[in-house]
């Protein structure tokens, strides 16, 4: 049986509660949407150019309302689009299982990050690809709680046997100026309006993330990027 977290029922209805928000089909609902300014990142395209194809079997962890398609999506609150709530760091599959596992933007939410490492590699077919994103230098984001950042040396060093196949900077130097200027700017501002400052500051900035398809070349973008990702595959 997956263990859940003795906070997961408190964070539970936050975790609801959000969902509702993003996806709301009243017309408030669909405004504050149309409002939302772009993100303040661009992904790094060198990311995905590798040969990992989904097999029968791939699993996403941690996709909470989203439906990737061909994966299985595990997470830890049973939101639409959740196949199946259960904890990463017992998956509750046989060995050999995945073709392809995708774990995006999850670690840093967890106790055990080498954990779900360990069940990850376990569940992973021989010759079968893990795709793992973590935030490197990013505002601090409960969902429901916030433990860690991570280097790519960091994900080397608690690689539970896998081979390493490709590395790098999903959002880059200029992504991590934007998010961090945004939630400055609202910090000086009421509750009230913080929403107001965001989608205003948004709208204003965005066009700048463009400036991380040239720095994703920098070898110096590391020192200040923003999410890094790593492949592994199974020997």
């Amino acid at each position: 049986m997956a263990r859940i977290h003795a906070n997961s029922i408190v964070n539970d209805a936050s975790i609801r509660e959000l969902h509702r928000q993003r996806t709301a089909s009243s017309w408030r609902g669909r405004l504050r949407r149309w409002l939302t300014p772009p993100l303040p990142y661009v992904l790094n395209r060198e990311e995905l150019l590798i040969d990992a194809p989904l097999g029968q079997w791939n699993l996403y962890i941690g996709g909470a309302g989203a439906q990737p398609e061909g994966y299985l999506n595990l997470d830890l609150f049973p939101l639409p689009g959740v196949d199946l709530v259960a904890d990463a760091e017992s998956l509750p599959f046989t060995d050999n299982l995945f073709q392809r596992i995708e774990c995006d933007a999850v670690l840093e939410h967890v106790e055990r990050p080498e954990a779900i490492l360990k069940e990850m590699a376990r569940t992973l077919k021989p010759g079968g690809f893990l795709h793992v994103v973590v935030p490197f230098a990013h505002p601090f984001h409960e969902y429901p709680r916030d433990y860690r950042r991570f280097s790519i040396d960091a994900l080397l060093l608690m690689n539970p046997g896998l081979q390493p196949v490709k590395s790098g900077w999903r959002t880059g130097p200029t992504a991590t100026l934007l998010v961090f200027l945004l939630e400055y700017a609202k910090l000086w501002a009421p509750k009230a309006l913080r929403p107001v400052v965001h989608g205003i500051l948004g709208w204003l900035l965005f066009p700048l993330r463009y400036l991380d398809l040239l720095l994703f070349r920098n070898p110096r973008a590391r020192q200040i990027g923003n999410h890094c990702y790593i492949w592994f595959r199974k020997p």
